[in-house]
């Protein structure tokens, strides 16, 4: 009996690693298959205020496709700003009531002391002019808009990705046509450029639906703003109603002593 166990130890001992072998390889794939699972879903960290608005500017502001060239882009805005049915609304029928309303857009914003009667003031996108007149109408008498397509007196040729105006020449700029900008960060740099230090900018953006088929891009947050202006303080952020836009944002230029 003994030797029959002694001798079964024998056969059966040098078994044992043959069958451990596959333990090593196995523990080894799945310990590749952790890391693996765990680059996709990393661990959240504390996120600096930079970051985040980084992300935003991936996400929340996003340029529509589409324009085969910026002459294409030039050309659909055009489209819109020459069209004869809409620039007969806007000069006739739309013209008291847009008026009226920037008008009280922009006392509100004198009685905020952001805007005041001796202000340089420029209405960036103003197509015939409302946002111009509003301006003159509330004693801001030196204001100017700028568009694609001239209207004199009130509105002068230019593209707010270009603006033909000298470094610093505003004290205050507006504008509520932000999401037809095809490159943002032009457009902010251009304000930025022609705003005087401590000059104040005040954008109407829809931040809750979407804007028309003439838009060039989306913009779902504030934080894309933020970034762009990289020489303005953000002021305020507050619901309006202006004309399907939602919200206003408003930054003011950086005095560097």
């Amino acid at each position: 009996m003994q030797g029959k166990m002694h001798l079964y130890m024998k056969t059966t001992i040098p078994k044992l690693p043959i069958l451990l072998k596959p333990f090593p390889l196995s523990f080894l794939f799945f310990f590749s298959l952790l890391l693996l699972i765990g680059s996709q879903f990393p661990i959240h960290r504390k996120t600096t205020a930079h970051s985040a608005v980084s992300n935003h500017s991936s996400v929340d502001l996003r340029i529509r496709p589409g324009y085969s060239s910026y002459d294409s882009y030039i050309e659909r805005q055009l489209n819109k700003t020459l069209n004869p049915k809409l620039r007969k609304i806007w000069t006739t029928r739309d013209w008291d009531r847009k008026v009226r309303v920037f008008s009280h857009f922009f006392e509100s914003l004198k009685q905020r002391d952001l805007l005041f009667n001796d202000s340089k003031a420029l209405s960036i996108g103003a197509r015939v002019g409302q946002e111009v007149a509003a301006l003159k109408l509330v004693g801001v008498a030196d204001s100017v808009g700028l568009d694609l397509v001239p209207r004199p007196p009130l509105v002068v040729k230019g593209d707010f990705h270009a603006q033909p105006f000298n470094d610093e020449t505003f004290d205050f700029e507006f504008s509520n046509v932000f999401d037809h900008a095809l490159y943002p960060w032009k457009f902010v740099g251009e304000i930025e450029r022609t705003l005087r230090p401590g000059g104040v900018c005040v954008l109407h953006v829809a931040l809750s639906r979407r804007a028309d088929k003439y838009s060039a891009n989306d913009l779902y947050s504030v934080g894309p703003l933020v970034e762009l202006f990289k020489g303005s303080d953000l002021v305020e952020v507050k619901k309006v109603d202006g004309f399907g836009l939602d919200t206003e944002v408003i930054f003011r230029k950086k005095i560097i002593y």
